[in-house]
């Protein structure tokens, strides 16, 4: 059966899915890198692939011939947990994006984040749409149209339908690094106003909940400024151990953003879900992440040192754009085409979508990025 893919934020159970964008290296505050930040930024990447590929329905059932379910009866429900991934990135982006907004000016700051961004996103998006156009793909790609949009970032606010199913967390992104750019950037970075933005977003955030206002939504996204702001707050942590306003803010970006994520989440009644996510379980990964970045934050992982970690972080971002669509055709010619066992198509489908992440990093990202920030630095 043809369809046509159009996918949908993950609050809509027909298409979820979960990226933070990587910034600048990470680095220590004494100078060095934060490997083991690499190292989180993959592990909340896999958690996206685990729950695509086997713990959601949707287009992946027809990759496999059957709900995935039926292939995992047993891990199908932790998998379904992997969707709260994109939390962990959302906390791991407050605390990168704080970091290289640091001493930068605007313009410097804009030119590292498209630079970061786009050259993969553009490649995985003409990758997927060309894919998808290929007769013997079950899955229609989008129009020429709604294609060309996708290269500008901003289907999502513009009703286009979508070619990368992931690309909704990168909306949120791009909304969260034009406030930061323009109430903290713009002015100067510096620990009081890092501290009145979180406070401020936080609480203006709970009001546009309140007020029920599609506008108010759309720019201070209630549903995930927490994460960014937890991050935030902990990245003036990694700055200061003993500053009680980054902790509260860190404390309180936790508090507010299991309460959302137990709300959309937690589906207990629903006698249809795919699987049942327990609130404990939920509030536990949430918790997972906010702890993780904590104890970077703090020093406790600076052993985390290994050198294959700063590569395992640059094939996040190239792994998370193309894991999900392009999984499909790989699990269903693994699978169904060739007969593979499910574990086995599981694991090497993640083995070759980690290979063309490789192969996306050396041969786009490595040299792009660098000749793109240059030219926008230098652009008048």
């Amino acid at each position: 059966m043809t369809e046509t893919v159009v996918s949908t934020p993950r609050s809509q159970p027909a298409e979820a899915a979960p990226l933070q964008v990587p910034a600048a290296p990470p680095t220590k505050q004494g100078g060095g890198r934060l490997r083991a930040l690499d190292g989180l930024r993959l592990v909340a990447a896999l958690m996206v692939a685990l729950y695509h590929y086997g713990g959601r329905g949707g287009f992946v059932t027809q990759a496999w011939g059957s709900s995935p379910k039926e292939q995992f009866p047993t891990l199908h429900t932790p998998f379904a947990y992997g969707c709260l991934g994109v939390e962990v990135f959302f906390v791991i982006s407050g605390f990168v994006i704080c970091m290289s907004g640091w001493g930068r000016s605007l313009r410097s700051f804009f030119a590292s984040r498209v630079s970061r961004l786009m050259p993969a996103y553009w490649v995985a998006v003409i990758l997927v749409t060309a894919v998808f156009a290929l007769p013997v793909v079950a899955y229609k790609t989008v129009s020429p149209s709604d294609a060309l949009v996708n290269l500008t970032l901003l289907q999502q606010p513009l009703g286009v339908d979508r070619v990368l199913g992931v690309d909704w967390t990168l909306w949120a992104e791009v909304r969260f690094y034009a406030l930061f750019a323009l109430l903290v950037v713009l002015p100067g970075v510096t620990r009081r106003r890092v501290i009145m933005f979180s406070v401020c977003w936080l609480l203006a955030a709970a009001v546009a909940q309140g007020a029920n206002e599609p506008l108010l939504d759309i720019v201070l996204m209630p549903e995930y400024a927490p994460f960014f702001i937890g991050g935030m707050g902990l990245y003036l942590v990694h700055r200061d151990r003993k500053d009680a306003y980054a902790w509260g803010i860190a404390v309180a970006g936790f508090l507010v953003g299991q309460h959302y994520m137990v709300r959309e989440l937690w589906n207990a009644s629903d006698p249809n879900a795919f699987a049942h996510r327990t609130s404990f379980g939920i509030i536990l990964v949430v918790a997972f992440g906010f702890v993780a970045v904590a104890a970077i934050a703090v020093g406790w992982l600076d052993w985390a040192n290994w050198r294959w970690l700063t590569v395992a972080g640059a094939l996040t971002y190239p792994f998370y754009l193309v894991h999900e669509h392009l999984g499909w055709v790989v699990i269903k010619a693994l699978h169904q085409d060739l007969g593979l066992p499910s574990a086995a198509t599981f694991a090497l489908t993640i083995a070759l979508m980690l290979t063309l992440a490789y192969l996306l990093h050396r041969l786009v990202e490595k040299p792009l990025t660098p000749r793109l920030r240059a030219a926008l630095n230098k652009a008048r």
